[in-house]
């Protein structure tokens, strides 16, 4: 059976990351074959993805919000998974009755983390938070005018956490932070903070001059030998990557030009890339680095499935990974890829979402946002069967998440 999954980061009041909540399907079109149910291909989807995939693959060393409808409540289905590493998410759909109260209570004197998920402030929803860890609430479904009342009023349970889903926009995060929510999830890393009056530091033009350099269409070694030598922080990054265990070479690596000669041209912009990306996101989420290298390892990845054949895998790595450019950087993306020397493809792909290259991107953040159907449909666009977004989705986040070790201070 096929399994399609993906993961949504959830942040702290700091935007440290504190949990993935995981998105899964057994199809693409998001419904059952007609005599299957739908416990029981939740059940199946449970067991191949937690059992079969691991956790540790999904959401690495961090917690796994997972839901659960009525049914797999009652049976106690959650009682398989590691009470440390998942919270239990209890959908709007179940409704208080004895059977769930008993099933909730279980579970907390087992010493799971419970979650309610979307609460609208309804009395009959209310009667469960008593039993509940965290509560989310849907900023797209409520009504904003009246959120700040209806939090007020939620200061008669001062032991749950609250986190406010879907938040699109900065502003969204400081509304949701001033109300007293406790986490928060949406795409507002996403986006570029302030884009009035910004300039880039000398650091960061010097790293742009770098990113510049390796995406022209012949890379001179020596002239990025040059650039990095006089960099501690990107020297000693470029050993760490060509002597990890990715490389598994027999002895360490202590020459700059050794090291990017082994590399070759295609490994030293993929170095160049990341190194220099993971030095202008200072300052940002990790999670937005690493979000960048797993749209760029995965793009790159359906690159290689394209039934077309003509695909630059570069480039498409290069997509990937500059996605994420303008929120790093708090600029428009038209403005900071002026500056390099991208394809016009590329660049139309960045600025506009248009042109050859754009379905790539398209299908792979269609699929962060668990978005299934659109995901098909690009992938269907660009000649790749969907079942190949599958391998290539692990694929890219064990990857990322190996190499993140490399660049990122963990969260």
């Amino acid at each position: 059976m096929f399994v399609y999954i993906a993961r949504q980061p959830i942040f702290d009041r700091q935007k440290r990351l504190f949990a993935y909540e995981v998105l899964f399907r057994s199809s693409m079109d998001n419904t059952f074959p007609e005599r299957m149910d739908s416990d029981e291909a939740t059940h199946g989807v449970l067991a191949h993805v937690l059992f079969n995939i691991g956790l540790d693959a999904i959401t690495g060393p961090h917690r796994a919000l997972i839901n659960f409808t009525e049914n797999h409540l009652l049976n106690k289905t959650p009682l398989q998974l590691p009470r440390q590493r998942c919270i239990v998410e209890i959908l709007e759909s179940i409704l208080p009755s004895p059977q769930v109260f008993e099933a909730c209570k279980e579970l907390k004197a087992q010493g799971y983390t419970l979650a309610l998920d979307d609460f609208d402030f309804n009395a009959q929803s209310e009667q469960l938070i008593p039993l509940m860890d965290i509560v989310k609430v849907d900023l797209r479904a409520i009504d904003l005018g009246r959120l700040a009342d209806s939090m007020a009023r939620m200061q008669r349970y001062p032991d749950v956490a609250w986190l406010a889903e879907k938040i699109e926009n900065y502003q969204e995060f400081q509304l949701a932070q001033s109300l007293g929510f406790s986490y928060f999830q949406g795409y507002f890393l996403d986006k570029p903070e302030v884009l009035k009056n910004k300039t880039i530091d000398t650091v960061k033009v010097v790293l742009l001059n770098l990113l510049a350099e390796v995406c022209q269409p012949a890379v001179d070694l020596r002239r990025i030998e040059g650039m990095v030598t006089p960099d501690v922080a990107l020297s000693y990054k470029l050993f760490r990557y060509i002597n990890s265990a990715y490389y598994a070479l027999p002895r360490n690596v202590t020459s700059i030009r050794y090291a990017l000669a082994y590399l070759g041209e295609s490994g030293v912009r993929q170095f160049v890339s990341l190194a220099a990306i993971s030095e202008l996101s200072v300052g940002k989420s990790s999670e937005l680095m690493r979000l960048s290298m797993v749209r760029a390892r995965l793009c790159q990845l359906l690159a290689a499935s394209s039934r077309s054949g003509q695909a630059d895998e570069s480039q498409l790595f290069l997509l990937g990974l500059f996605s994420l450019l303008d929120a790093m950087l708090d600029m428009p993306m038209a403005e900071l890829t002026s500056t390099l020397p991208l394809t016009d493809d590329l660049k139309d792909a960045l600025n506009q979402r248009s042109g050859p290259l754009a379905p790539y991107i398209q299908a792979v953040t269609a699929y962060e946002k668990g978005e299934f159907q659109e995901c098909a449909a690009h992938l269907t666009q660009l000649g790749i069967v969907p079942g190949a977004m599958i391998d290539a989705y692990f694929t890219a986040l064990t990857w990322a998440d190996a190499f993140a070790k490399n660049f990122l201070k963990q969260d």
